[in-house]
């Protein structure tokens, strides 16, 4: 609990408007898309560096948990007040500081939203490819703290392909930089690509340096149809292996198809079990001569019909179809836990067949989609928790899923994070030395524990 002499403090750093007690506030700082709630005892809206380091000393002093936040939009509890104490909202922290098209940089800070942030890069001829499917509304900060991937990760990478620099307070109040503002840089530690991912537990990020690209000239959306995910999973690993790689390549399964049916702009086929919607980027000639080859190879492996988006606003429907498949599952229940798991991609069909096994031994819809280009796959394992026998086989068929990921060489995280929602399965991957190890990390950073505190591991840290 923060005191009214430890809250006095705060307000003298921050200033009176930006630090709140309001109930309402705290309730919507609670929580985030978990939907999971911990209370915090205050929030604070820092300005700048200088006084985040003056809020960290100050937890330092009188021992009270810090827990940075963007807008509450990930899915591992990773910004959640476990143990109460000051949020730290970084709202205004919302700055584009600085596009260079010439030594292709950015410099942002971290509450700019990602979708915002490509709008703008966008006017000077450049691209900016992470692209989760929160990218309307997660932030620049949020999506470095978690390396979030997206729809592009196939072709472009992940957000932390993107990070060249970062300006970070550290939980003992130091600022420092990290990493470069060139394509190159190997001057000691990669602190920059440690605390890319790291969850906020690390250090605060107050300003980062992104690499950019030139933007590709054209794009086209394919969407084919498949009789099941085998079908569909033979098409993805033929056309990488023809040499094409699309910019995405997103998957869906039957229960994903009748969850989005109305938002979809075209009919799906009665027989069609699985959905490919691909996106090939490029020169205007490649790209027509890339999407015709996709065609070919999705028709040679028994596609049901396979077509292009007549229209720029066709593609965008296409593609918003997709975004919305997460909210949409919640038809089949109003309850659901997601595991974004990743397996080798040619693996992925065996796993959906996993998948039905496991929803009929439960008796809960587990509906599936997502990255097929890097076996990244949502998988949705819906519920109610009004009838307690669904609640209580949760955690179970979350242990068999991931035993199964595991022994299939996959990853229990492919960029959710692991927060608190998966640090009781992490040892399931990760070894106990291995897990020492990066507790002895975070205690060179926060000898007190005091940011972040209660996240990624399964024991006091």
């Amino acid at each position: 609990m923060i005191s009214d002499r430890i809250l006095k403090k705060l307000s003298h750093i921050v200033g009176l408007d930006y630090l709140t007690t309001r109930e309402s506030d705290l309730c919507e700082f609670s929580t985030d898309a978990t939907k999971l709630s911990f209370k915090p005892d205050a929030i604070a809206f820092p300005a700048n560096s200088r006084e985040i380091a003056q809020i960290l000393l100050l937890a330092n002093e009188e021992y009270f948990p810090v827990v940075p936040r963007g807008k509450g939009s990930g899915k591992s509890g990773g910004a959640l007040p476990v143990e109460g104490g000051l949020v730290l909202a970084m709202d205004r922290f919302d700055r584009i500081l600085e596009i260079d098209p010439d030594n292709l940089i950015a410099k942002v800070e971290p509450a700019v939203i990602t979708a915002s942030f490509q709008k703008e890069v966008e006017k000077y001829d450049l691209y900016y490819p992470p692209d989760p499917a929160s990218t309307e509304i997660s932030t620049i900060g949020g999506n470095v703290a978690e390396c979030a991937g997206g729809l592009k990760a196939v072709k472009y990478g992940v957000t932390r392909d993107y990070v060249l620099g970062l300006a970070v307070v550290l939980p003992t109040g130091e600022i420092i930089k990290t990493g470069v503002e060139t394509p190159k840089g190997v001057v000691g530690y990669d602190l920059t690509r440690l605390i890319v991912g790291s969850e906020g537990t690390l250090a605060v990020i107050t300003q980062i340096t992104l690499r950019l690209i030139p933007r590709p000239a054209t794009s086209t959306t394919l969407l084919a149809f498949f009789p099941d995910a085998a079908a569909a999973v033979r098409a993805v690993s033929r056309i990488i292996r023809s040499g094409v790689v699309p910019t995405a390549m997103e998957f869906m399964d039957r229960l994903c198809m009748d969850c989005v049916r109305e938002d979809m702009p075209t009919e799906i086929p009665s027989d069609c079990n699985a959905l490919l919607l691909l996106e090939i980027d490029g020169e205007e000639s490649s790209v027509t001569s890339m999407a015709d080859k996709v065609k070919d190879i999705c028709a040679g492996s028994e596609a049901i019909h396979v077509r292009a988006a007549s229209n720029k606003e066709e593609a965008e429907s296409l593609w918003e179809a997709r975004r919305n498949v997460s909210p949409s599952v919640y038809k089949l229940r109003p309850h659901k836990v997601s595991e974004d798991i990743v397996v080798p991609r040619t693996r992925m069909a065996e796993l959906v067949s996993f998948l039905k096994r496991l929803a009929n031994k439960y008796g809960l819809p587990m509906p599936a989609y997502g990255h097929a280009g890097d076996g990244n796959v949502h998988v949705n394992i819906m519920f109610d928790k009004g009838i307690p026998q669904e609640a209580r086989s949760v955690d179970e068929a979350i242990k068999e899923l991931f035993r199964k990921v595991i022994d299939m060489n996959g990853t229990i995280s492919g960029e959710h994070g692991i927060g608190i929602t998966k640090a009781p399965y992490i040892e399931m991957e990760i070894s106990r030395p291995a897990l020492q190890l990066m507790v002895r990390l975070k205690k060179a950073f926060d000898p007190k524990g005091i940011l972040n505190p209660g996240k990624i591991f399964p024991y006091k840290s």
